[in-house]
């Protein structure tokens, strides 16, 4: 896999050490790696979210409560990051450089975009995104970018987030509980 990546191999690095970190998180610092891992994968880790649900943590608590403060935890720090993606998608189309050129450009395609942004909120709102983030095992990072820009208020935006993604561990858990039923 680090071939695919080439030079990013640091971020390999960091995503395998989350990974393991993650897989082998116990008692209550594995809560601040659920909360940390999900707000870092809201901006810049690739890979799923869902990953946490398979935390062992051994809190002593009840197995539904344990996992209830896993979804909690994830599903806040992935609202806090994204958060972050939001602000940095938000200064992006103020001033980022491509924005800067394609407003000078003869063919106006800021306002078409811009347009068609409109149309989609309006279709879809912050549902929509909340609705794409409940989609397991789909990087959900690109879902993030794409409606950072597109939009333009922190709070919905960060409660759309945060109900998509325990949305997603949700769906997850049902889906793979209805799958070991099954069998």
């Amino acid at each position: 896999m680090s071939t695919e990546f080439g030079q990013n191999s640091e971020l390999l690095n960091l995503v395998d050490g989350f990974n393991l970190a993650i897989e082998t998180a116990t008692g209550w610092p594995g809560i601040g790696l659920v909360f940390i891992y999900s707000f870092l994968i809201a901006f810049v880790l690739p890979g799923p979210s869902e990953v946490v649900l398979a935390v062992p943590l051994e809190l002593g608590l009840p197995s539904w409560a344990q996992l209830a403060l896993i979804m909690l935890c994830s599903a806040f720090g992935k609202a806090l990051g994204s958060l972050l993606a939001f602000h940095i998608g938000q200064e992006a189309k103020r001033a980022g450089p491509i924005i800067r050129w394609l407003r000078r450009s003869r063919f106006d395609v800021i306002k078409w975009s811009e347009n068609r942004s409109v149309q989609l909120a309006q279709t879809y709102g912050y549902g929509g995104l909340a609705g794409a983030l409940c989609i397991p095992f789909f990087p959900d990072t690109i879902s993030i970018y794409a409606f950072a820009v597109l939009e333009d208020d922190y709070f919905k935006f960060a409660l759309a987030t945060f109900l998509g993604s325990l949305g997603r561990l949700v769906v997850t858990v049902l889906f793979v509980g209805g799958a070991f039923t099954l069998l």
